[in-house]
């Protein structure tokens, strides 16, 4: 099936973006002059009171987004490299890759206007084989 190479490279980029993102989350960034060193000081120590007894760092709140992302990103690479092994019919793959290509594709926008080139690259990349694979799936023969 024409598809397939797609979403095997969707699920390679995802499981791979998946890594590269879990790096961010034990190394930390070495400021390179005083303001920087400032702003770090007060992401990682100044805690902010959430209310109800929740008192959290910027840090401690980036960590939290950055740990959804990665596991976002491991989840989706799993399941369609699972859903690929188990070669699952044409119906279910074209709803699995549709949400996909739904979510990654809301995704590769947020990383467009919020972050910098690595993600933007990453997430496009995903999206665009998760875009190839729906246009790429057999279309299901209507009986009547």
């Amino acid at each position: 099936m024409k598809y397939i190479f797609w979403l095997k490279g969707a699920a390679i980029f995802q499981l791979f973006t998946a890594g590269l993102h879990s790096i961010s989350l034990v190394i930390r960034p070495r400021p390179v002059n005083d303001t920087e060193r400032q702003l770090l000081d007060l992401m990682h120590d100044y805690k902010l009171d959430l209310g109800a007894g929740f008192m959290h760092s910027m840090k401690d709140l980036m960590n939290a987004f950055s740990i959804a992302f990665t596991l976002l990103l491991l989840f989706g690479g799993l399941l369609n490299w699972y859903l690929l092994k188990k070669k699952v019919e044409t119906e279910i793959m074209t709803g699995v890759i549709g949400i996909n290509c739904i979510i990654f594709g809301g995704c590769f926008l947020t990383m467009t206007f919020l972050t910098f080139l690595p993600p933007i690259i990453c997430t496009g990349l995903i999206f665009l084989c998760l875009l190839m694979a729906y246009v790429r799936i057999p279309k299901q023969q209507q009986s009547g």
